[in-house]
């Protein structure tokens, strides 16, 4: 596994990711009683899977592998609203739905090019799932064979009866979509075709 450099504004992010990727990929645990815990452990599962494709898929194809998981683990249009940020209730839905597809390319690219190989480490689901008002935090501990573990937290939030990931902490403090708002914050007064060409460049660069 190799850990990307990343000399942009979305390197805490990227750099975060790719430090879980030298960790994440020994079988996860079994899936968790409550619903919450078994969504990103069914997640973690698929993305360990395209971890041991990783040379075979390339780039890529980990990226159009991951896309179904992505979609069905996260709540992107929670997510992308969030990022986008106050001028995404002056868009149209049309605008919406350009900016969640571009977020989603944008995503599966990101775990695409930060989870490249697998090399047998472990990830582990702690069972004692927190609810906080709405939400439910869901910790993760991704184990390397020598070194300190990595925390990652997931908030989940109902969504039609079906848990869904709607943010990412990395070590308990960096929130993944936090760092995308703060990115797009320049690129937002442009308007969604601004956004959406923002992210399909950052998408393109990932996946070369």
């Amino acid at each position: 596994m190799t850990l990307k450099n990343r000399a942009t504004a979305r390197a805490p992010t990227l750099a975060a990711l790719a430090l879980a990727a030298l960790v994440m990929s020994a079988p996860a645990a079994h899936a968790q009683s409550d619903p919450a815990a078994a969504q990103v452990d069914g997640f973690d599962n698929a993305l360990l899977g395209v971890m041991k494709q990783a040379d075979q898929l390339g780039v890529k194809g980990r990226a159009r592998k991951l896309t179904p998981e992505i979609e069905r683990a996260f709540n992107l249009t929670a997510m992308t609203r969030f990022a986008v940020g106050p001028s995404w209730t002056t868009m149209s839905d049309a605008d919406h739905a350009a900016l969640v597809a571009a977020f989603t390319r944008y995503s599966a690219a990101s775990y695409a090019h930060n989870f490249d190989g697998y090399t047998g480490e472990k990830f582990v689901v702690d069972p004692a799932v927190e609810t906080r008002g709405p939400d439910k935090i869901v910790k993760t501990q991704l184990i390397p064979g020598h070194g300190a573990p990595v925390v990652i937290d997931y908030r989940m939030r109902s969504d039609g009866g079906t848990w869904k990931i709607i943010d990412v902490y990395f070590q308990g403090t960096i929130s993944q979509l936090t760092t995308r708002r703060s990115d797009f914050a320049a690129t937002a007064a442009g308007g969604a075709s601004a956004l959406v060409a923002h992210m399909d460049a950052q998408t393109d660069k990932l996946l070369k």
